[in-house]
């Protein structure tokens, strides 16, 4: 097992050793290059940004300040790093970096901070987690765990030893949102104070910031609990921490609370709106529709400009069965803001559902172009199959089946009934047996998520003068999804654990 690790190393290119933080000092073992590390963090920062809500630009000004801020302090990192910074149109307290130098903070973190030098300590921190390269030493260590929890399924099936590393990789790109350890936050916190002092601000700011969550996490802020304290758990290990660090810089840095109240100020202004609209989301998911509409229309009087709102107002028509209105909705949200997937995925299903297909197709297509998402796939596929393109509808729901949960139920029963009819086998496997008497019994198992009938079973066999002979076997009745049912064939002798002459040649879902 060992050998066959280090193979897996070899061919992904990697190089297995120690290699020095950039930050630190210290040797550490990273199984991924830094080109490596960059490029994981281009591909990912722009769907990242789009399944949390979409760049908040409303207020370009504000933006613009979180880059001047954020690159000054990532400047005194000492790694070259292509950093960018943005911020997100999404009111949970959050912030992340991915590999590469990839930053981003919500604009609802943004709102409960209180001055330039509380920013430059969030934005110091999440530099550090990138140029310290903590998400590589993440993706190590659980790269050489899957190594060995795969070892069994490498010896089975070696042709599947690629695909089962390259998706488990592709999967731990999600580690900017992930939960750091103990040591990568305290490192965190402690390197970058040093990033923000050296860049001209106070480093009290870090301590600030850190009481705040503290205070924060000890009381109801449930959305908080979710966000930022969900991968960046906060306590009063760091708070002491962060106040002996700060005595030992250098004091009468910016503190900036001005300078952060302007940049902020018509954010501040615009907060009561989206209060009202993230009341509305609650009521929508609440399911109380007159209630989520109420809200989603204060928030429009207060401010017509923000796109999320209209999108809201969409949402609860489409609640209400009302999918012309919500159309109009959609498109508002649109005209407003062309670069955020769920507008056009929500649209999309809109006219799919009152009758519009060439229309839905084009604006589920442009959805996927921002974020593939399970419901677009879905939908194309339902919409290929009324058109009767079996191939492409297979091809969605394929997708849509690889990622379970309800969609991925829902999709293995549309392949089903797509395929089962001439590809039966593929959904049902045989596994033989013998009974007593060493006739062979066939068992098959309904992998489906549909109730299958009119099962058969094809025994090959050889006649008397040796050529291939088929008998076929009737399964009797429905099996539900999941069950196994089997059939004794008379046929023998058969010597268990020899090759398996039987595969299910005939089925189709039970309506």
């Amino acid at each position: 097992m060992r050998k066959a690790i280090l193979v897996l190393l070899l061919s992904l290119g990697l190089t297995a050793g120690c290699s020095v933080n950039p930050v630190t000092g210290e040797r550490q073992l990273v199984l991924m290059s830094t080109a490596q590390e960059i490029e994981l963090g281009r591909q990912n920062y722009a769907p990242m940004q789009q399944s949390q809500g979409g760049q908040y630009d409303v207020d370009p000004q504000l933006t613009a300040y979180v880059r001047g801020v954020g690159n000054k302090v990532a400047a005194q990192s000492g790694v070259d790093l292509p950093y960018e910074f943005v911020v997100l149109n999404n009111s949970v307290p959050n912030a992340w970096a991915l590999p590469g130098g990839k930053i981003a903070i919500n604009r609802g973190l943004l709102t409960e901070l209180e001055s330039e030098s509380e920013l430059a300590a969030v934005l110091g921190h999440e530099a550090v987690h990138s140029a310290a390269r903590h998400s590589a030493q993440q993706q190590t260590r659980a790269m050489i765990l899957q190594a060995g929890m795969i070892g069994t399924a490498i010896a089975v099936r070696d042709n599947e030893y690629g695909n089962l590393i390259v998706g488990g990789a592709n999967l731990l790109a999600q580690a900017g949102l992930a939960r750091y350890g103990r040591k990568a936050e305290l490192e965190s916190d402690a390197y970058g104070m040093n990033f923000m002092s050296k860049a001209g601000y106070d480093p009290q700011g870090a301590v600030d910031l850190q009481q705040t969550f503290v205070r924060l996490s000890e009381g109801r802020q449930t959305d908080w609990l979710s966000g930022l304290f969900a991968s960046h758990p906060p306590s009063t290990e760091r708070v002491a921490a962060n106040r002996a660090r700060a005595a030992n810089l250098p004091a009468g840095g910016m503190e900036g609370k001005r300078e952060y109240a302007a940049a902020m100020a018509r954010t501040m202004q615009l907060k009561p709106a989206y209060d009202e609209y993230d009341e509305g989301r609650k009521a929508l998911a609440d399911k109380n529709l007159d209630q989520a509409l109420v809200h989603a229309n204060k928030a429009l009087s207060l401010f017509s400009g923000e796109a999320h709102f209209h999108a809201l107002r969409g949402d609860i028509r489409f609640a209400q069965d009302n999918h012309d209105w919500a159309v109009t909705n959609y498109t508002r949200a649109i005209e407003r803001r062309d670069e955020f997937f769920y507008y056009h995925l929500q649209r999309g299903l809109a006219r799919k559902e009152i009758g519009q297909q060439s229309t839905a197709v084009t604006d589920l297509e442009r959805s996927l172009q921002l974020l593939p998402t399970a419901p677009a796939h879905y939908a194309l596929g339902d919409i290929a199959k009324q058109r009767g393109d079996r191939n492409a509808a297979i091809q969605h729901y394929k997708v849509v089946a690889q990622g379970g949960g309800d969609y991925g139920k829902a999709a293995m029963g549309e392949l089903a009934r797509l395929e089962l009819p001439s590809n039966p086998s593929a959904y049902i496997p045989t596994a033989c047996s013998a009974d007593g008497s060493g006739n062979l019994v066939v068992a098959i198992r309904n992998d489906t998520s549909v109730q299958v009938t009119g099962i058969q079973v094809g025994v090959v066999y050889a006649d008397s003068s040796g050529r291939q002979q088929q008998r076929n076997f009737a399964i009797r009745g429905q099996v539900p999804p999941g069950q196994i049912a089997s059939v004794n064939t008379g046929m023998g002798p058969y010597t268990a654990g020899t090759s398996c002459p039987a595969q299910v040649v005939a089925a189709e879902v039970a309506e």
